[in-house]
């Protein structure tokens, strides 16, 4: 039997809300600007600041590339799907956009535990600290992310790449994932299944595993400090790393826990607006909140 290749996509977008489209694509794109707009500024500060020249900051800088990546791979087909109705997209353009979506969600997971592992060696191992995270150690423990996330995620993306699409070419969402490319699939899916289900164990689960034991020890030796100013103190430089965890783990959770077909199609869809256009929005947001040093850069910069 032989069978067509499908050579392109047409990404639904919103399209039961198609009445509100204008407002929609206003809304969308002004979260968009201040996203990149945001995540800049946070490379900016930290990278024209002798202030912020820490190795926290260091790797804040590469949190705020992954926002951008994420950010500017998904939203600007999201805007032209919203604006138009629907938005083409070719089979090529379609595996691009999963696999350095896929790749930089997975180089954040394991970012996100480089930087709890810096809290750690800092609020549990300050005397050594500083001889530890040195420049060289800092490049090594930024770069290794992307490596493997950009790495890894190949096995998982190839696969899908290679299967034959023979039924419809409409995905009923705003970006092409894995998941409705396995529904328009006549291929058997049950092996990549399998093989997602065994990639998320390093990629999601061992980091996040990571991060919750790295912060066991550090509220351990929080708890041990004498001084109230202290304590808070500590607690201060590690509660924003925190915040932008649990928001980064909370929607991922919330997207994958959320089945994409019937009824549920919607909510799938506002979970991952919540994971991939509002959470790179919310960390530059957090850090400018909370932290006092970018607070004060800020000043100083607006000032100037």
């Amino acid at each position: 039997m032989n069978e067509t290749r499908v050579t392109e996509f047409i990404l639904l977008g919103f399209g039961n809300l198609h009445s509100f489209s204008i407002l929609i694509f206003i809304m969308f794109l002004i979260i968009f600007l201040f996203t990149v707009l945001g995540n800049l500024l946070i490379i900016i500060l930290v990278s024209t600041n002798v202030r912020l020249r820490s190795p926290m900051y260091y790797f804040l800088c590469h949190l705020s590339t992954c926002d951008i990546v994420i950010s500017t791979n998904i939203v600007p087909n999201m805007l032209s799907a919203i604006l138009l109705g629907g938005k083409k997209i070719t089979f090529y353009e379609c595996f691009t956009q999963i696999y350095f979506y896929s790749g930089t969600i997975a180089a954040e997971c394991f970012l996100l535990s480089v930087m709890s592992y810096d809290r750690y060696l800092a609020i549990c191992n300050p005397l050594r600290y500083s001889s530890i995270m040195n420049m060289k150690y800092q490049i090594y423990l930024s770069l290794g992310p992307w490596f493997m996330g950009l790495t890894v995620n190949l096995s998982g993306v190839l696969p899908v790449a290679n299967f034959d699409y023979c039924h419809d070419n409409i995905i009923d969402h705003f970006y092409c994932g894995v998941l409705p490319l396995q529904k328009l699939s006549c291929s058997d899916t049950s092996a990549v299944q399998l093989e997602a289900f065994l990639l998320s164990l390093p990629v999601f689960i061992l980091p996040c595993g990571f991060i919750i034991v790295t912060y066991v020890y550090i509220f351990s030796t929080i708890m041990k400090i004498p001084s109230t100013t202290g304590k808070h103190k500590a607690f201060s430089t590690c509660s924003s790393h925190l915040i932008v965890v649990g928001t980064f783990y909370g929607t991922l959770i919330v997207k994958y826990m959320i089945p994409s077909k019937g009824a549920s199609i919607l909510m799938n869809k506002i979970a991952s607006l919540l994971h991939t256009v509002f959470t790179p929005l919310f960390n530059p947001i957090i850090y400018s909140l909370r932290n006092q040093d970018i607070k004060t850069s800020m000043k100083k910069d607006a000032c100037a």
